[in-house]
Parts: C-alpha cells; sequence; structure tokens
C-alpha cells in the first residue's frame, strides 16, 4: 500500500534515529519527503539515500522553521505532513540538572515542537489542511528520577499537541495533531546514553529487562505508527496520544 502518495511531508531530525526511519516509510509509502537536520551533512546525506529533499534546520529558530515550511510550500504548492521528531535526552536529577542544560532540553524539544506546529498551521492551512505528529515520550506520561528537564519537555509536547488539536478543529481546518510515546527506541541517542552510563553493558541490559516484552523497540516500529496517524485512514483522529512502549506503561 502507498498511503501516502501524492502527499508532501517534513520531518526535522530527519537525519537519523526516529527521524530517519519515518522518511524512510514515508518514501516506501508514496510520499515526498523532505528532511530537516541541524546537522547539514548528515542530513543531506540522508537525503541522497532515500531521494529526498533536504532543508538546513535548526528547530529552536524561528527563522529557521518559517524559511523551511516556507520553501516547502512554495516548491510543492502544499505540506500535508509535519513530523516534530527532533529532540535531545539529557539525563540528571533535580539536584544535577543545571539551568544550562534545562534550558538547552526545552528549547529543543519543547520550543523546537511549538515552532514546528506553529509554523505546520500557518502553511497548511493556506492549502488542503494536513498531520501533525509530534513525537513525545513515555517519559511525558510516567516520570524518572533522573529525568528532570527530559520529563518535563516531553510532558509539555503531550499537552501542546492537544491544544494545537483543539485550536485546528475550532477553526475547521482540516489539520489534525497527534503525538507518540516511545518507550526505549533502539536509536543513537539511545546509544549514547548507554556508552555514557557508569556501566553501559549494566545499562543495556537493566533498559531491556525494564520492558515487558523483552527488548527495546526498533526505529521502523515508531515509524509504522508515525505513519498510520499521517495517512488518511487517521482522518478522524486528533488530541490523541499513541504509546509504544512493549508494555511500560501498563505497569
Amino acid at each position: 500500500m502507498r498511503r501516502l502518495e501524492g502527499k508532501v511531508a517534513l520531518i526535522s531530525g530527519g537525519a537519523s534515529g526516529i527521524g530517519f526511519a519515518t522518511a524512510r516509510r514515508f518514501a516506501e509509502e508514496g510520499a515526498g519527503v523532505v528532511l530537516g537536520d541541524i546537522d547539514r551533512a548528515a542530513g543531506a546525506r540522508a537525503a541522497s539515500e532515500l531521494g529526498a529533499e533536504f532543508e538546513p534546520l535548526d528547530v529552536t529558530s524561528d527563522e529557521d522553521w518559517r524559511n523551511a515550511t516556507d520553501a516547502v510550500f512554495a516548491r510543492h504548492g502544499t505540506l500535508d505532513i509535519l513530523v516534530n521528531s527532533a529532540g535531545i535526552a539529557p539525563t540528571g536529577t533535580i539536584e544535577e540538572v543545571t539551568l544550562e542544560d534545562w534550558r538547552r532540553t526545552m528549547a529543543v524539544n519543547l520550543d523546537g515542537t511549538f515552532l514546528g506546529c506553529r509554523h505546520g498551521v500557518r502553511v497548511m492551512k493556506q492549502g488542503r489542511g494536513g498531520s501533525i505528529v509530534n513525537l513525545s515520550s513515555v517519559s511525558g506520561i510516567i516520570g524518572g528520577h533522573n529525568l528532570a528537564a527530559y520529563n518535563a519537555s516531553k510532558g509539555g509536547v503531550r499537552l501542546l499537541t492537544k491544544s494545537v488539536a483543539l485550536h485546528c478543529a475550532r477553526k475547521g481546518y482540516g489539520i489534525r495533531c497527534n503525538s507518540v510515546h516511545p518507550g526505549f527506541v533502539d536509536t543513537p541517542m539511545l546509544q549514547e546514553l548507554i556508552r555514557t552510563s557508569r556501566n553501559p553493558d549494566e545499562t543495556r541490559s537493566k533498559l531491556a529487562a525494564s520492558v515487558p516484552a523483552g527488548r527495546n523497540a526498533r526505529a521502523e516500529e515508531v515509524a509504522a505508527m508515525i505513519a498510520y496517524l499521517a495517512a488518511d485512514e487517521s482522518a478522524f483522529v486528533t488530541g490523541a496520544e499513541f504509546v509504544i512502549d512493549g508494555g511500560v506503561t501498563a505497569m
């Protein structure tokens, strides 16, 4: 099935991890894909591999978001799908996290999603509406003792999503907005978290053991959920949160 045939998608953080897996899935489903990423070299390589387009995008920059969304609309006459996938995941308890780390986490994870939604709505309402998918986390639903900044940022994404969805529904824009909440996903971000832990082997084992399903998610599994939310078959789904965590939040 090519469920996204004729649609145009912009994916932030598209050069790696869940963003790249989503870009690949979208391309397979027939979408025209534009990758946005702060890493120009990685973004260009990823776009070349997928036969996609690339737009430089620092998600903390209002100007970058305006330029990227305007460029997509100018080239294609539409923006049907926006995936806010860029994010960072620093660790630290309330006593350990620095104000600098706190502000950086909020800037990337929450401000970046806010700006993406704001400019996505601005452009989508000029066209035929569309679907916005925000990457939150199970950490936006349940707490972690050493994830003070990350918990706060992803919890913010969860409720920002609902506010955007309700506003667009009330305005009749034809724009849906939903959030996806993965657990631990085998991505470069997770591998870096494991690598920098005190005991990487022990951390890796503990993470897998903490999941009722017995393993971490694959990025492709999260991308499949995002593809559903981007497609017309989810036309009546908005303001909702979709958990993909192997049962973690069921405990």
